[in-house]
C-alpha cells in the first residue's frame, strides 16, 4: 500500500502499478508524443512539413508536431502487439481514398513515414527487431519509458468509471 499521507488515494485503497495497457490511449499518445518532443529523442526529416501521410490525403497534417504524435502511437502499438512491420502500419494508419462519384477504396499509409519511425524509434533504443525475424518488438528500456508515463497519468477507470 502506499504512504497515508498521499492526497490523492484513499489509506484503505491498494495501489496498483499502472501500465499502458491501464491508460487512456489519447492522453497516453499526447503525453508520451510531448515526451518524446521534450527529450530529443527523434530527430525530425527534412520534409516532416510537407508530406502527406497517404494517398488517401488531400493535404499534410495541420499539426506540426505529428511526426511526434505518430511516434508516440506506433511505439504504443508495438508495446501491446509485438511482431508490427511497416506493412502492418501502413494498414493501420490508411484509409479510404474518394474516387469523385466511383466507390471508395481502402489505400495504405505512406510506408516511408513508418520507415522512417521504426528506425528513429530504433536508434533511440524504443524498440529493437523481433527474435522470430518479423517486425519490431519494444525493447526494455522502451517498455520502462512507456509505463513510466502511463503511470503519471490517470487509468482508464478514473476517467470512466463503467471502463
Amino acid at each position: 500500500t502506499r504512504p497515508s499521507h498521499d492526497s490523492t488515494m484513499a489509506d484503505d485503497e491498494e495501489y496498483v502499478a499502472k501500465t499502458v495497457k491501464d491508460v487512456c490511449p489519447h492522453l497516453f499518445t499526447k503525453a508520451y508524443s510531448a515526451h518524446l518532443k521534450k527529450t530529443d529523442k527523434i530527430e525530425l526529416p527534412s520534409w516532416v512539413d510537407i508530406v502527406k501521410t497517404g494517398v488517401h490525403k488531400e493535404q499534410a497534417p495541420y499539426d506540426p508536431d505529428w511526426f511526434y504524435t505518430r511516434a508516440a502511437s506506433m511505439a504504443r502499438q508495438i508495446y501491446l502487439h509485438k511482431g508490427l512491420g511497416v506493412g502492418a502500419f501502413k494498414r493501420k494508419y490508411g484509409g479510404r481514398k474518394p474516387r469523385g462519384t466511383c466507390t471508395e477504396h481502402f489505400t495504405t499509409s505512406s510506408g516511408s513515414i513508418a520507415r522512417h519511425v521504426l528506425k528513429q524509434l530504433e536508434s533511440a533504443g524504443i524498440v529493437e527487431m523481433n527474435e522470430e525475424g518479423t517486425g519490431r518488438k519494444i525493447s526494455e528500456v522502451g517498455q520502462r519509458d512507456l509505463d513510466v508515463i502511463a503511470g503519471s497519468l490517470p487509468s482508464a477507470k478514473a476517467i470512466v468509471p463503467d471502463a
